[in-house]
């Protein structure tokens, strides 16, 4: 029996949609934004700009990490000393918190998507979490005093961590999550990124408001620091390895580094406090969480000048990090749109004549 829409038969309207131009289209990215003054993350459309949800998560969340996938999104709270998952189909956390070290600040997921590095500040170790069952694996690995950012190359092999006090960067091998090497760098280093190529590392030194970089054939610094603004925080690597960009803490701008010459081409104001920020995943875009103004900036890379105006966040912004993939959804042409509520008028009709007879 065929079943009918009001009196219309339910095989018109998907005809109509399909002989209209009904269409399927990819959504942008979300756009996960850790507060830590507020105890949540809010979660961005970075089409629109605008919050599309918050979700509260444990006390004082840091830095985040999105799966390859694009399907969780694994948050560092520092005064929980755990790890919360959300499942970003939903965007509601899952499971129970991840219990992992003492004030667990940066957080880094190899690209298989099976293991998630975390850094705890206060016990100077680095926690490993299986995602498959979402429980920390093995003894922490011991690094070096109060480790603060994580990046993992792109072949995953090893994971280096930034040392704030030992002002050193720590190399851990994935496969037996053992420390390969310690390497000297500046003052109180605090952010990390690897190029898309894995050749090199970069590090922030707050201390000394320089980048130094690291080749990873050999694990040792090469060239001059490079000089930036004061007391730089995160740093993100673009796509293609192009540029760096460098949130600097206490000049309230962002320093953007031209990796070919490891030179700063251009400094681009922000607002109060910038901290960890992120590339978006197409490479058009560099958000920078401001984490005294409440809000994130958005720059545009091919004019490296904040677009719009700073989105509203949640209180005291860390870190940002975009899920990689794209959500398909159903969407209209207007002559599909239009049809179909021509369907529903006549529906309608046929409703109200049947009423009165």
């Amino acid at each position: 029996m065929l079943r009918r829409w009001g009196g219309v038969p339910a095989i018109i309207c998907p005809m109509i949609l399909a002989l209209a131009g009904a269409t399927v289209a990819n959504a942008a990215s979300l756009a996960y934004v850790t507060n830590s003054g507020s105890n949540n993350v809010s979660v961005v459309d970075t089409v629109t700009k605008a919050i599309f949800t918050t979700i509260s998560v444990g006390l004082t969340p840091e830095q985040v990490t999105v799966t390859p996938n694009g399907a969780f999104a694994y948050v560092a709270n520092f005064g929980s000393n755990t790890v919360s998952v959300i499942a970003t189909a939903t965007n509601t956390v899952v499971g129970s918190p991840i219990p992992v070290g003492s004030n667990p600040v940066g957080i880094a997921i190899t690209p298989n998507g099976a293991s998630v590095y975390v850094t705890n500040q206060g016990s100077s170790t680095v926690s490993v979490i299986a995602t498959a069952t979402n429980t920390v694996v093995g003894s922490p690995i011991p690094v070096g005093s109060s480790p603060a950012g994580i990046a993992i190359t792109p072949n995953g092999a090893a994971a280096y961590v930034a040392n704030f006090v030992a002002n050193t960067v720590t190399v851990i091998d994935t496969a037996g999550n053992t420390v390969l090497t310690t390497i000297p760098v500046g003052s109180s280093p605090f952010g990390i990124a690897i190029t898309p190529n894995g050749a090199s590392v970069y590090v922030t030194n707050q201390g000394s408001s320089t980048v130094s970089v690291i080749a990873t054939a050999t694990n040792t610094v090469v060239g001059s620091p490079i000089p930036v603004g004061s007391s730089p925080a995160g740093i993100a690597i673009t796509p293609n390895g192009a540029a760096a960009y460098v949130a600097n803490f206490n000049s309230n701008n962002v320093s953007v580094i031209e990796t070919a010459t490891n030179t700063v081409t251009t400094i681009i104001p922000v607002e109060q406090r910038p901290n960890f920020l992120a590339a978006s995943p197409d490479g058009g875009s560099v958000y920078v969480p401001n984490q005294n103004s409440n809000t994130v900036s958005v720059i545009a890379t091919a004019t490296n000048s904040v677009v719009g105006v700073p989105i509203p966040v949640g209180t005291a912004p860390t870190g940002v990090a975009f899920t990689s993939t794209d959500i398909p959804i159903p969407t209209l042409s207007e002559s599909a749109a239009l049809l179909l509520l021509v369907a529903m008028a006549a529906a309608l009709a046929l409703r109200i004549r049947s009423a009165r007879l």
